[in-house]
């Protein structure tokens, strides 16, 4: 091939170039552009992922609150359930106990036991009188500790029900911050439930983008390889018509050198005078 010949193919290979290089500037853009879209999608559904963990954080701790309240309202209505039973039990035995009961009242058995009391430790009596009076102290005592026993019970039952009382408010206080936690949790759950599918929504959009530009950036790679190859070609055919232009250049050097040292040598030969340069032309020939 000619030096005209590669020169006109040059020129033409660089117009496709040129051509080339105007077509995959237009894809790159098209696939940055691509590639924005999905970086900024990909931005939003990061944010609604940190979202739906905070999401499932703030119902994972509520839902282990009402797991706890829970627990606290039924150990509440157990010991409520304990403590009625436990009334029961002692209504049962007031009962029983009541049926022994004196028909005079505590006051008065107790003010009777006072007198004999005091008529034993005052009184000058034999012995069938103070015998008589011995046992009936003792019967007045066993009568007071009836009284007394049922008093007791009764006491018994009072703070048992002011207990109960207190299980039974705790329960509800119970249940009612249970419930209200519960509430809570299903409205946290249910906007959970709509960031996920807002975050599906998301991903298969920013899928949709990276295919693009997978394939716009595909669509580019023949388009690279060409360009590649008349990239190369025009490096192979420039280094080439540079080669030549080199050798034509030595060429031409070496024939005025040639040239110059015959005009030198001449110069000697008639005795002329030479210059330096002259002089170092036909040392080196020399």
């Amino acid at each position: 091939m000619s030096k005209q010949q590669k020169t006109q193919e040059i020129e033409h290979l660089n117009q496709k170039f040129l051509t080339l290089k105007d077509q995959l500037e237009k894809i790159s853009i098209e696939a940055r552009e691509w590639a924005k879209k999905r970086d900024k999608l990909n931005g939003q559904l990061r944010d609604l992922r940190l979202e739906i963990l905070q999401s499932r954080n703030e119902r994972d701790m509520l839902n282990e609150k009402v797991k706890e309240l829970k627990e606290r309202r039924e150990k509440a209505k157990t010991e409520l359930h304990s403590k009625i039973e436990e009334i029961e039990k002692i209504d049962r035995e007031i009962e029983l106990v009541t049926r022994k009961r004196p028909s005079r009242s505590l006051k008065t058995l107790q003010e009777e036991l006072e007198n004999v009391e005091w008529k034993i430790q005052t009184s000058s009596l034999d012995l069938g009188e103070e015998k008589e009076l011995v046992e009936r102290v003792r019967q007045l005592e066993t009568q007071l500790r009836i009284h007394k026993k049922i008093g007791q019970l009764n006491q018994k039952i009072l703070e048992l029900k002011t207990e109960a009382k207190a299980s039974q408010i705790n329960a509800k206080h119970c249940h009612e911050e249970l419930t209200e936690n519960v509430q809570k949790s299903q409205q946290i759950h249910a906007k959970m439930l709509e960031k996920i599918a807002e975050s599906k929504k998301l991903k298969a959009e920013a899928d949709n983008l990276h295919n693009l530009f997978v394939e716009t950036k595909e669509k580019g790679r023949p388009i690279e390889q060409e360009f590649q190859e008349i990239s190369s070609r025009i490096k192979m055919l420039n280094a080439e018509v540079q080669r030549e232009e080199d050798k034509k250049k030595k060429k031409n050097e070496n024939a005025l050198r040639e040239k110059l040292q015959n005009q030198a040598r001449e110069k000697l030969r008639r005795g002329e005078k030479l210059s330096w340069e002259e002089f170092q032309l036909l040392d080196e020939k020399e």
